[in-house]
């Protein structure tokens, strides 16, 4: 683990402004960037409901893009940021762009694979191994995520609860 700099908080800030787009358009409020030599190269947040992709998470699209703007389907001495543990899916895209330096916010319970429940950024069986830092502006991304997932739960309760209601209405007529 590295010891983290200011400069780390000003592109996770970022990540994090990309995570509220994320909400604003009802998608989980992930967001990611990638840094070449202190500059975004990179960026996104997920849009796999918005454009009907499940691949379409913040760390594959700021990939994308930072691949597009260094004309490299290699980023090596890259950084990416992202407020959640990248997925296994995430993991292995940033194993095969061969970028260096991960740094997240949340950990992921259920599916983190750089080293909460899998380690594939780190796995002496890959050919490339990324450094991790996990944890920075930690309380700042779970709660964003906490209460995204809250809302949605209230949402789809209300919902049926209005479902309900219609149902027990047409039944009674």
């Amino acid at each position: 683990m590295t010891e983290l700099t200011e400069q780390d908080r000003k592109f996770m800030a970022r990540a994090m402004e990309l995570a509220t787009e994320a909400e604003k358009h009802n998608e989980i409020p992930v967001g990611a960037v990638v840094v070449y030599q202190g500059e975004i190269v990179g960026e996104g947040f997920n849009q796999s409901i918005m454009l009907n992709d499940p691949s379409a998470h913040a760390e594959m699209l700021a990939i994308r893009q930072a691949g597009q703007a260094l004309d490299n389907y290699r980023l090596i001495d890259c950084t990416l940021y992202v407020t959640l543990e990248p997925c296994p899916m995430c993991a292995g895209l940033l194993v095969h762009s061969r970028v260096k330096r991960i740094v997240y916010g949340a950990n992921d319970e259920k599916t983190g694979a750089t080293g909460t429940v899998f380690n594939l950024a780190q796995s002496p069986l890959l050919n490339h191994q990324i450094d991790v830092d996990a944890g920075l502006m930690q309380d700042e991304c779970s709660s964003m995520l906490s209460s995204f997932f809250k809302r949605r739960r209230q949402e789809i309760k209300a919902a049926k609860k209005l479902a309900k209601q219609e149902h027990d209405t047409s039944e009674n007529q």
